[in-house]
This record gives structure tokens, C-alpha cells and sequence, in this order.
């Protein structure tokens, strides 16, 4: 199900914009022509965003973002505002919005903008489930079969005994986050807080507040002292996701806290927390450093046991393991199967979103699917056109992969003409042209297996 978006503005032709960008995105948008209705809303039905304009003749932004904050702090809010407004805009983030964005704005700011903080808020309700899971003394347990995991997993549980910084890299969706997980889990530190900042979906300006909090007053809106992501972790770890997006200017404070096990929060005393770091970052930090982004004192501190995770190209023998498990997690109110050819066909696939995308995939199917096994024809296009573009470049490389207890030729056969025709849309001479072989021979096969063309 997509999230739910509450729009609010009193200008109702900037309103009906943000709210069509948002429904074509898939989006489930409501609206609200100012503060009262946007609560009355609120109230009603509780969404997980809300993009509202700053300044509206009734409630106007402030007040709506203090009553939210106040009653729902889970809503995470994105502030709208003109040009001339935005250090009013910047105080709102202060206090407590996640985001703004300054008129005009383009459909695609609006877009980026939405989907930063829905990621930001999909990995607190992840967190959320962690520490309930951790708290009920539920561990972590890995699903692979791939010998560079279980070897990566293995060297994992033997690092998670001590408290030296680990350094995950590899490519996004591979499940950095669910290894950080697993080091917390396995070591002395699980039953206390697991904390995780994403360091590429906070505004650069309110990067230091929330590694390292503030004390009341120590800028306009500060109305109150906030722990910061370190003190939140004390006792337990702390797993920074995409560390490789911190800026410059962070990266010493960050390196000073990993030296010292001391932070400043912004407008306080120095004080000291017992942190276990876990960092995580898809960039080559090595490239980074060569460009001057990332310091190379911060890369050694982080990378005291640096580890690379796998595509999951590179361990296909995960997928069939990762695509049941995802099945029966989604497909629970039924039995759902996943047919032999299928699961050959996606060790075939290069999954550039690597677990991430399997497993929405996965989800997408446990949806759409009529019948009680997932077969070829349930594969979106998309999937299916990358596998045939693959095989047809890939020198040497076989369109399917036969099983140790073999597989019926005619329902390879079968299976192949449904593609054919379903990638032709189903005209007859492209689908033969797709097999390579003459319309008759294809109309002759059409007969024999009862298939019909669309």
C-alpha cells in the first residue's frame, strides 16, 4: 500500500499541482486548504507526511507543525515557503519540521523532496520493529547460502565480541542495515538501544543537532534540550547509514567523538558516551578521499574492520531462498508457491536494487498473482525484456539454467512462446522473430499447447 500524504495550502492551484505530482508518483494524497482542516484531517485519519504551505490566512504553518509534533510525532512534516521566508522555514526545522522547500519549486523537488523523507521515515519504523524484536530477545538469522556471505557473516560474529568500528560498503538494497543489525545483536551491547541516522536524508543544516543534540536556547528555536543520536545510543551502537554523504564540515566532530568517546552538544559541555559505531556507505570512500570529500583520519577510524558485501548478482544462490521467504512473508493469508522456472529465470536477472528490489518484487507478486504458484507470465515486462536483452548480448550465456532433478521440455517449450508473446504484445511475427523460428512453426506450437495470442 503507498503511504498516505496530507497537502496543505490556500492557494489552491499550487495545492492542486502538488497534489497531482503526488498521485502520479503513486502516492495516496489528501488535501487541506488550511490549518484547521489539515488537523480536522489529521485527526481522522493520521498520514505519515504532511506538506503544508508556512504562511495561510486561518492556522498557518507553525502552529499546525506544533500541534502535529505535539500530538503526532511520528508525522514527519515539509515546509513550504517563499523565497523571502526561508530563515522562517529554517526555524521551523528547529522545531521539529523534517524539511522545506522554497517557491517556486519544480515537480521534481517536490518529488526528491517526499521521497527523502519517506525513506527517513521507513527506516524509523524499521528501527521501531528492531528494538521491539531485540527487546523480546529475537536475534537476526541471516538467510543465504552463497559461500561469500556465510564467510562475510561468520567474520561479522566474531567482530561483534569487541567494540571496534566496522565499515560496511556495497552496493544500496544489498542489506548493509540488516548486517549492522546482527553485530548489534551478537554482542554485548543487545540489550541496549540500536540506533540508526541516515546520514543522506537529514538537512545539511541540522546534521550536528541530531548526531550530537542542543541545549535549550542555544538557537532560535531550540525551546527545549534534545539527546542527539550518540547520547540516544549510549550503552549500545549506533549505525550510520550512507556516511560516505556526511558533510566536510561534520566529519572532524564525528572524528572527535570516535577518538574521544566525547560529544559537544550545540550550546552544552562536553560530555562522554560508550558508543559502538557501525557505518555503512555505498560510495568508494577511497574516491571520496581523493576529491577531497571524506577526510582520510575519519575513513581509518570507521574502517577499523572494513567489510564488502555482495551484490546480489554475485550470489545467486540466495535468490530462490530470499524469493520463498519473501512469498511467505507477504503471501501469508495463503499458500503461494513459486514455480522452478520463475526462480531460474531471476538467478538470470542482474538485480541492480540488489535484496531491496527482490523484495519488492516479491511483495508486488504476492499482490497481483491470481493462481496458487507464481509463474512466468506473473513477471512484470520490464523484468522480463532485461532477461531477454541479457541473454541475446551475453556471449556464451544460457537462457536457462536446467535443475539437478531436470525440468519437462515441453514446458520450457510452453513457457518460452508465452514470453515470446508477451513481449511482442502479442503480435505472432514478432513473437517468432523473438524464438527465431518461422509464424507457422509458432501457430503449430499455439495449437499443440492451447495457448492463445493476445
Amino acid at each position: 500500500m503507498s503511504e498516505k500524504i496530507l497537502v496543505v495550502d490556500d492557494d489552491d492551484s499550487l495545492r492542486r499541482m502538488m497534489e497531482y505530482t503526488l498521485q502520479q508518483a503513486g502516492y495516496q494524497v489528501s488535501v487541506a486548504g488550511d490549518g484547521d482542516e489539515a488537523l480536522a484531517a489529521v485527526h481522522k485519519e493520521p498520514p505519515c507526511l504532511i506538506v503544508t504551505d508556512l504562511k495561510m490566512d486561518r492556522m498557518g504553518g507553525f502552529e499546525l507543525l506544533t500541534q502535529v509534533r505535539r500530538d503526532y510525532p511520528d508525522i514527519l512534516v515539509i515546509m513550504v515557503t517563499a523565497f523571502g521566508s526561508v530563515e522562517s522555514a529554517v526555524e521551523a526545522m528547529q522545531l521539529g519540521a523534517h524539511d522545506y522547500l522554497v517557491k517556486p519549486f519544480s515537480r521534481d523537488a517536490l518529488r526528491l523532496a517526499v521521497q527523502r523523507a519517506l525513506s527517513y521515515c521507513l527506516l524509523q519504523r524499521e528501527n521501531q520493529e528492531l528494538r521491539k524484536k531485540l527487546a523480546q530477545g529475537e536475534s537476526f538469522e541471516l538467510i543465504t547460502a552463497a559461500p561469500s556471505m556465510q564467510q562475510l557473516i561468520n567474520t561479522l560474529d566474531r567482530v561483534a565480541t569487541s567494540d571496534v568500528p566496522v565499515l560496511l560498503t556495497g552496493e544500496s538494497g544489498a542489506g548493509k542495515e540488516l548486517l549492522a543489525q546482527r553485530v548489534h545483536a551478537k554482542s554485548a551491547r543487545a540489550q541496549q538501544a540500536f540506533v540508526t541516522l541516515n546520514c543522506a536524508a537529514i538537512p545539511q543544516g541540522l546534521i550536528e543537532s541530531e548526531l550530537f543534540g542542543h541545549i535549550k536556547g542555544s538557537f532560535t528555536g531550540a525551546i527545549k534540550n534534545r539527546k542527539g543520536k550518540f547520547e540516544q545510543a549510549d550503552g549500545g551502537t549506533l549505525f550510520l547509514d550512507e556516511v560516505g554523504e556526511l558533510p566536510l564540515d561534520q566529519q572532524p566532530k564525528l572524528l572527535r567523538a570516535l577518538q574521544l568517546g566525547e560529544i559537544e552538544p550545540i550550546g552544552g559541555q562536553t560530555c562522554s558516551v560508550d558508543v559502538r559505531v557501525v557505518a555503512a556507505t555505498n560510495l568508494k570512500l577511497e574516491d571520496e578521499i581523493r576529491q577531497g570529500k571524506f577526510r582520510e583520519d575519519l575513513y581509518y577510524r570507521l574502517a577499523v574492520i572494513p567489510l564488502e558485501v555482495p551484490p546480489l548478482r554475485q550470489r545467486s544462490e540466495d535468490i530462490p531462498l530470499l524469493a520463498r521467504h519473501f512469498l511467505r512473508q507477504y503471501a501469508a493469508e495463503r499458500q503461494l508457491g513459486i514455480k522452478d522456472e520463475v526462480l531460474n529465470a531471476l538467478q538470470l536477472y542482474a538485480w541492480p536494487g540488489n535484496v531491496r528490489e527482490l523484495k519488492n518484487l516479491m511483495q508486488r507478486l504476492a499482490i497481483l498473482c491470481h493462481g496458487n504458484s507464481v509463474d512466468m507470465a506473473d513477471l512484470p515486462a520490464n523484468l522480463l525484456a532485461d532477461l531477454s536483452a541479457s541473454n541475446d548480448t551475453t556471449a556464451g550465456h544460457l537462457p536457462f539454467v536446467l535443475p539437478a532433478a531436470g525440468y519437462p521440455l515441453a514446458k520450457l517449450e510452453k513457457s518460452a512462446i508465452r514470453q515470446a508473446l508477451e513481449l511482442s504484445g502479442g503480435n505472432q511475427t514478432r513473437a517468432a522473430g523473438l524464438l527465431d523460428i518461422p509464424r507457422h512453426v509458432l501457430l503449430y506450437r499455439l495449437e499443440k499447447f492451447g495457448l492463445k495470442s493476445f
